[in-house]
C-alpha cells in the first residue's frame, strides 16, 4: 500500500448535512394529499350551500318583476349635506302609547295623528285619545291592515275638521270634536278604470275645496311597500278631488311610488315625492303653466317620503333611507340588477329584509327653488329613527313624531334649539318606515357572479 493510499484511508468522513431539500418529495406528497382533502371538503360545503340556493332560484317564483332603473351618482354628503347629530337633540314622549304614527296635523295647540293600529288620535295635555277608526277587527299584524285600515296623510281643514288618507279605505273627513267620520272617496271607486290600492298622502287648499292626493300603486298595497320599491312599478298617480262636485281627476300618471304631496304657498303648484326615483316632481294647478309638469329637484341624497312647508318659504322632506356618498347605496346598486331583486324575494320575506334596515335618519330642507338649504342627521338612529315627515308647529309643540312600529313615541327637541326653524316656530318630525341597504345580500351576488370561476378552480384542484 502506497503512502497516498494510506492517506486516503485515514481521511475522515465528512458529516452528511441533512437539509429540507432531502424531504421535498415527501413533503410535496403530504401537502398534495392534505390539500386535496381540504379542497374536497370545502367544495362539498360549497355545494351543500349553493345547490339549495340555486334550486330555490330556479323553482321558486319571485313576487316581483323588476325592470332596470338608472340613477345618477348620489350627491356628496358635503356642505349643507354634511352628516351631523342634530336629530339626537330630542327627548321621547308618549313612549309605548302610540304605534307607528305616520303624519301629523294640528288645530290650535291640539295635535292629531294616525297610527298603525288603524286609529286617528288626539294628543292633548299629555293624553292620547282615539277620535276615529275607519276599519274594524284586530289590528296587530301587517296582514290585518286591509280590514283595520291604516291612516297615513292627515291635514287640518278650514272648518276645524281633519282630512285623512287611509291606505286601504280612501279619503275621509273627520270632525274631531264630535267624533263624526265622513267618507269622501272610497278606495273601491275605480278612477279612469283603475282601482286605488295604496292611498298615501294629501294636501288641501286653504278653502278646503280641492284635495290633492297620491295613490302610490294600483297593484301593490301598503303592506307590500317594499315589493313596490324593489319592483319599481310605475303605476302611481297624483289625483285631485273636488269636495263640492265630488269629481276626481288624474293629474299625473306613471309615477314610481308617489308619496308625500305639498301645495306651494301660492297654491299654484303641487309637489309630489317620487320615492323610487329619489326625486320630487312639480305639477302646476293654476296660472300660465296650469296642467304642466316638471322636475322640482332630482338626485336627492335619500329616497323622499313626506313633504311639508317650512317657515322660510321652502320645504321639509323626510328621507325614508339615505343614499350614501361617499359610501355604498344598496338600492342604487340593485336598481340596475333586477335579477338580484328577484333572487332576494325568492329567498327572503319582507319581514326578514326589514330586519336589516339601518337606523340612519335624515331630513332635508329645500329652498323655494329646490336647492338644498340644510340637513339634519342622526347617523345611527340613536334618538330619531326612520324619519318620514317634518312639520311647522307652534313653539309649545316642537315635537318629533316616530312612525316606525318599533319606535312608538314622539320626540321633543332639547338643547340650544338648533332644531327650531325660528324663535317663533318649532318643528315636528315624523318617522316612518324605511327601505335600506342590506349588506349581507352582497354574498348572493358574489355566489351567482363568481360561480363559474369557482367551479373551474375547484375542478382543477381536484
Amino acid at each position: 500500500m502506497s503512502e497516498a493510499d494510506g492517506l486516503r484511508q485515514r481521511r475522515p468522513v465528512r458529516p452528511q448535512v441533512v437539509t429540507d431539500d432531502a424531504r421535498v418529495p415527501e413533503a410535496k406528497g403530504g401537502s398534495s394529499f392534505s390539500g386535496r382533502v381540504f379542497r374536497a371538503t370545502f367544495l362539498m360545503l360549497a355545494v351543500f350551500l349553493t345547490v339549495p340556493l340555486l334550486g330555490a332560484m330556479m323553482l321558486l317564483d319571485s313576487p316581483i318583476d323588476p325592470q332596470p332603473l338608472s340613477f345618477k351618482e348620489p350627491p356628496l354628503l358635503l356642505g349643507v349635506l354634511q352628516p351631523n347629530t342634530k336629530l339626537r337633540q330630542a327627548e321621547r314622549l308618549f313612549e309605548n302609547q302610540l304605534v307607528g304614527p305616520e303624519s301629523i296635523a294640528h288645530i290650535g295647540d291640539v295635535m292629531f295623528t294616525g297610527t298603525a293600529d288603524g286609529r286617528v288620535v288626539k294628543l292633548e295635555n299629555g293624553e292620547v285619545e282615539t277620535i276615529a277608526r275607519f276599519g274594524s277587527g284586530p289590528c296587530k299584524t301587517r296582514d290585518d291592515e286591509p280590514a283595520c285600515g291604516r291612516p297615513l296623510g292627515i291635514r287640518a281643514g278650514p272648518n276645524g275638521t281633519l282630512f285623512v288618507a287611509d291606505a286601504y279605505k280612501g279619503l275621509f273627513e273627520v270632525n274631531p270634536w264630535k267624533r263624526e267620520v265622513k267618507l269622501l272617496l272610497s278606495s273601491e271607486t275605480p278612477i279612469e278604470g283603475r282601482k286605488m290600492s295604496f292611498v298615501n298622502d294629501l294636501t288641501v287648499t286653504r278653502d278646503g275645496r280641492k284635495i290633492y292626493f297620491t295613490d302610490s300603486s294600483s297593484k301593490w298595497q301598503r303592506r307590500d311597500y317594499l315589493l313596490l320599491v324593489m319592483e319599481g312599478t310605475d303605476d302611481g298617480r297624483l289625483l285631485e278631488y273636488d269636495t263640492e262636485t265630488k269629481e276626481v281627476k288624474v293629474l299625473l300618471d306613471h309615477l314610481r311610488f308617489p308619496n308625500g304631496v305639498q301645495l306651494s304657498p301660492a297654491e299654484d303648484f303641487v309637489l309630489v315625492a317620487e320615492l323610487t326615483m329619489a326625486r320630487i316632481r312639480r305639477f302646476y294647478v293654476s296660472g300660465l303653466m296650469k296642467g304642466g309638469a316638471d322636475l322640482f329637484v332630482e338626485n336627492l341624497p335619500g329616497f323622499p317620503d313626506n313633504i311639508r312647508a317650512s317657515s322660510s318659504g321652502g320645504y321639509w322632506v323626510g328621507m325614508s333611507t339615505i343614499r350614501s356618498n361617499p359610501g355604498f347605496s344598496m338600492l342604487d346598486f340593485l336598481s340596475e340588477r333586477p335579477y338580484l331583486k328577484r333572487m332576494i324575494f325568492k329567498l327572503f320575506s319582507q319581514e326578514t329584509v326589514m330586519k336589516f334596515v339601518p337606523r340612519y335618519s335624515l331630513v332635508l330642507e329645500l329652498s323655494d327653488s329646490g336647492a338644498f338649504r340644510r340637513s339634519l342627521h342622526d347617523p345611527d338612529g340613536q334618538v330619531a329613527a326612520y324619519v318620514s315627515e317634518v312639520c311647522r308647529r307652534p313653539p309649545q309643540w316642537p315635537l318629533w313624531l316616530s312612525s316606525m312600529p318599533g319606535c312608538p313615541w314622539l320626540y321633543r327637541p332639547t338643547g340650544d334649539g338648533v332644531l327650531a326653524e325660528s324663535p317663533q316656530r318649532g318643528i315636528i318630525i315624523t318617522a316612518g318606515w324605511a327601505v335600506a341597504p342590506i349588506t349581507f345580500l352582497c354574498l348572493i351576488y358574489f355566489l351567482t357572479t363568481q360561480s363559474k370561476m369557482f367551479c373551474k378552480q375547484a375542478s382543477v384542484c381536484l
